[in-house]
């Protein structure tokens, strides 16, 4: 079960990866410390990816964080749930390299399997805490 503690960390390192990507343009284009958000236009197509990347990553790892807790609490201790779950991180990881590349059906499907692996783990949560 402590699988689910170990892909919340995991879901919350992914966050920062398309960030880098982002680190990396900014430096390219001349980073402006004084303004560092107002660089955004000035940016390659493939770093504003990468940064609607990250801040989507926040968005979904806020719903994962809350499932994978949910599962652990309830202790939760089905193969399907433990594959959820690392589903969930595979994707995430996808979903960033996908968005960045400018793949969108593949960063859609991704987007699609990430929540799905959110939404098993919150159900097999209330089914556990039922019985």
């Amino acid at each position: 079960m402590t699988i689910f503690l170990y892909c919340i960390a995991a879901a919350a390192v992914l966050i920062y990866l398309p960030f880098l990507v982002v680190g990396y343009a900014r430096v390219s284009v001349g980073y402006d410390i004084s303004a560092p958000r107002a660089m955004f236009d000035k940016l390659p197509p493939y770093a504003q990816r990468a940064t609607w990347a990250h801040q989507n990553s926040f968005e979904t790892f806020m719903i994962f964080a809350v499932a994978a807790l949910m599962a652990y609490i309830t202790q939760v201790n089905s193969p399907v749930a433990m594959v959820a779950a690392i589903a969930f991180v595979v994707a995430r990881l996808l979903y960033s390299i996908f968005y960045i590349l400018n793949i969108p059906l593949l960063r859609s499907l991704m987007f699609a399997i990430g929540s799905l692996s959110s939404a098993t783990l919150i159900c097999f949560s209330i089914i556990q805490a039922n019985n």
